[in-house]
């Protein structure tokens, strides 16, 4: 009896949670996309190559730990663009809601609409409970190379863009840019 309760509830929650993706592996080549940004311009991640690409998924616009993570990136962009990187947001919300988002908070960087969650599925970032899709607070170090250089799963919002920085900082000390 309770061998079939728990095979019952790993089912409703495979349901739940839909097909779960895995996130790519360090060194595996980022997942290309292509996605209408705050403006309504598609962006695509190889108009990027060469940079290094700071891909960070957030649960939902104009939330408090969305807001301190979008504003740390925005504090700090210019340290960022030093060292050669290109922030990009990604959420599961529609381009007028990121543009509103974006002007709130002067928010200098392209923030994509994932709609249909499938982006944020590939990167294993999509939370999904039946009729709300969210992502995940999970960011992406991506090399000029278009790989994968660093994963974060457990993102402080308040710490996160100076984690960047230096672990960014540390990687280029090792990997020089091609």
């Amino acid at each position: 009896m309770i061998r079939k309760l728990a095979v019952g509830l790993m089912a409703l929650m495979s349901i739940i949670t839909g097909a779960r993706a895995e996130v790519p592996a360090v060194g595996a080549a980022a997942p290309e996309f292509s996605l209408p940004d705050q403006h309504g311009a598609v962006r695509r991640l190889a108009e990027w190559r060469g940079r290094w690409v700071v891909l960070y998924f957030y649960p939902k616009d104009d939330t408090p730990g969305c807001t301190t993570e979008a504003c740390s990136f925005r504090d700090d962009l210019a340290k960022l663009t030093a060292l050669g990187a290109q922030v990009v947001g990604i959420s599961v919300d529609d381009s007028a809601s990121h543009k509103a988002f974006a002007e709130k908070y002067h928010l200098p960087f392209p923030l994509l609409a994932d709609t249909d969650a499938a982006v944020a599925k590939r990167y294993g970032a999509l939370a999904n409970w039946l009729v709300v899709k969210m992502a995940k607070r999970y960011t992406f170090l991506i090399d000029p190379a278009g790989h994968i250089a660093k994963v974060y799963l457990a993102v402080e919002a308040s710490r996160h863009s100076a984690e960047i920085i230096a672990d960014l900082t540390s990687l280029k000390a090792r990997k020089p840019v091609p």
